[in-house]
């Protein structure tokens, strides 16, 4: 009996949903026994990295038998950092995220929602009164939350005498400057020792390639400041460009600003000159560096950015591919259609 109680589950268990108990029945999401002839327990080695799995993964993992279900389900420590980004973000809502902190036992320290547009304020609220131990707190593009229901969340944790480190809420409408003093003084409130850190430049390509571990090694205190150009509170960004370094080190004017009063390259950050933008695919701006070194459409002549490359389907016999526009202006069809009948062939 033991060794079925660690027995794989079969392949209708594995096209369950990827939330297992949140809004499913319990018995359509329960994990069948299976005969005898299945497979063994699962390597010793894999409840090692359950901490360090994606959260999208680890609910994957918690399907495939029970014993890792159980290790995920238990194991507090795996549910310290829990960090919500595609294609979860879309269904993330108050409720899933109540339940997902709740495994965390009140002792969650990191709590990233990339561009989770279902969280609400109270919904916040609720999951940092339960877990004051938070010190990255993390919302970029939660549309649905507000400025003052931010402070809210920032003042309750330093209420419990958790200054938090760090708090990104770049995207977030309607922010003043009211609301950044207000966020920067609790961001102050506690801490036993405020070091004195040397600024961190902020360049734009490095900021749209979000990374949460990358974030965490950033010793800024929040992501968005007073822009110079506008006045609005926004990320502002840097400039890599060696004239503008020039200009930053001889602190003479700098080419520093918001992304909206400052374009700037899509893949090196570079602001972009009047002169330079050349013809792209996507909607993004790319310098005259950065175009002339991309891979271009055979038809059109026009690049995809990195950020948006993965649509383009190769030409066969060359090294170019063909854009989407373009497949369905010359060749008829969409690249979805092309690349399924190539499949059923």
């Amino acid at each position: 009996m033991e060794r079925k109680e660690d027995e794989l589950v079969d392949g209708s268990t594995l096209r369950s949903p990827i939330l297992p108990s949140f809004g499913y029945p319990e018995k359509e999401l329960s994990i069948p026994e299976v005969d005898e002839q299945g497979q063994g327990p699962p390597h010793e080695a894999l409840f090692l990295v359950l901490a360090y799995l994606p959260l999208l993964e680890l609910l994957n993992m918690s399907e495939v038998c029970r014993s890792l279900r159980d290790a995920v389900d238990k194991d507090v420590l795996v549910w310290l950092h829990i960090i919500v980004e595609k294609p979860l973000n879309i269904m993330f809502s108050d409720e899933l995220m109540l339940k997902l902190t709740s495994r965390a036992n009140g002792r969650l320290r990191t709590l990233a929602l990339i561009g989770c547009t279902k969280i609400t304020d109270h919904g916040l609220l609720q999951v940092i009164q339960k877990n004051p131990h938070i010190n990255k707190l993390y919302l970029p593009a939660c549309t649905a939350l507000t400025p003052e229901g931010i402070i809210r969340a920032v003042k309750t944790l330093t209420e419990h005498h958790q200054a938090s480190k760090s708090v990104k809420i770049n995207g977030i409408y309607n922010l003043t400057k009211e609301h950044l003093e207000t966020l920067s003084s609790y961001l102050q409130m506690n801490p036993a020792k405020i070091e004195v850190l040397k600024p961190e430049l902020c360049f734009f390509h490095d900021h749209r390639n979000f990374s949460v571990l990358r974030i965490e090694e950033s010793n800024r205190p929040i992501d968005v400041e007073i822009c110079p150009r506008c006045n609005e509170v926004r990320t502002v960004f840097d400039c890599p460009r060696e004239t503008c370094k020039k200009k930053r080190e001889k602190a003479t004017t700098e080419c520093r600003g918001c992304y909206f009063c400052i374009p700037r390259c899509e893949e090196c950050g570079k602001c972009i000159e009047v002169e330079e933008p050349g013809e792209v695919v996507c909607a993004d701006v790319l310098c005259s560096d950065c175009w002339l070194q991309l891979p271009k459409c055979n038809f059109c002549n026009r690049p995809y950015c990195s950020r948006h490359a993965n649509p383009h389907l190769t030409s066969p016999g060359s090294t170019g591919f063909i854009c989407a526009v373009c497949h369905v202006n010359f060749i008829g069809d969409s690249p979805c259609d092309s690349v399924e009948s190539q499949i059923a062939g």
